[in-house]
């Protein structure tokens, strides 16, 4: 790491560099105080990060709580394949390590939340969580925590909920405790924004259910519509059966697995059946 700053960010070469543990496709340091690099895992296509570095900057400037702002794109090199990106660092703690426990961390979700969901430029990215889709061993994941006929009927009735009529917002695409950071049982910032674009902001109001300890104030908060909540549980399923099928691969020493997921999971989907 301190290699590719020297070739390429020589100016920063020389602030204090520490891994930060954890992470699920990109490995996090952070530099210095204020800064944080993240460089991708795996051999993925640079779009995401691309996409983060074009659009985020302007989107930080409009909301209530920190994000890590993209300020360098870095290049492919001998030194390291990828392109990876320094942005700022968002001080606090994941929330799958520090759970939001604070009643008015409702209200901070639904500013930070209303404040994003502005409709989006006509050439702005298509989010991927547009389209209600059950996470990957959707079946064989919610047989193994039972109440299969209660998770069912939430999935079924967000199916057949209508569609989002408004114009496509700006949505975050995948708020789940490790996406958020928390600081006295709060909410204090939002990080990894690599599947930003525009869609359905059901798919972002999962998090009533995925990351607070009740769902109703923060809903009131926000002022969703029927229909919108209705999307918005199908998603808080599927994400939390993810959860509890990233606990199972971790139990069963599944590189990638994050066994603290599990239980994580299994408290949402009791709040949202």
């Amino acid at each position: 790491m301190r290699t590719l700053l020297k070739e390429q960010h020589p100016d920063l070469a020389d602030l204090p560099l520490k891994e930060v543990v954890g992470g699920w496709g990109n490995q996090m340091w952070r530099l210095g105080d204020d800064l944080a690099v993240r460089m991708p895992r795996i051999n993925q296509a640079p779009e995401p990060l691309r996409r983060e570095h074009q659009w985020l900057p302007g989107l930080a400037a409009q909301l209530p709580l920190p994000v890590p702002t993209p300020l360098r794109l870095s290049d492919p090199s001998d030194s390291f394949p990828r392109t990876w990106m320094i942005t700022t660092w968002v001080h606090g703690e994941p929330a799958d390590h520090a759970p939001i426990t604070a009643p008015a961390a409702a209200d901070v979700l639904a500013e930070f939340l209303k404040a994003l969901h502005t409709e989006a430029p006509a050439d702005a990215p298509v989010s991927e969580r547009s389209t209600l889709a059950p996470s990957p061993g959707f079946d064989e994941v919610q047989a193994s925590v039972g109440r299969t006929d209660e998770i069912r009927a939430v999935w079924e009735d967000a199916l057949a909920a209508p569609e989002w009529d408004g114009a496509p917002v700006w949505v975050h695409g995948d708020l789940h405790p490790a996406n958020v950071v928390v600081a006295d049982g709060t909410l204090t910032g939002v990080v990894d924004f690599e599947e930003v674009g525009a869609g359905d902001p059901a798919n972002d109001l999962a998090a009533a259910w995925i990351l607070l300890p009740e769902a109703e104030r923060f809903l009131d908060a926000y002022g969703a519509d029927d229909a919108t909540v209705r999307r918005a549980r199908g998603w808080a399923v599927t994400r939390a059966l993810f959860l509890i099928a990233m606990g199972i691969n971790g139990e069963k020493g599944i590189p990638g697995g994050k066994t603290h997921w599990g239980p994580i999971g299994r408290a949402a989907l009791e709040r949202v059946l």
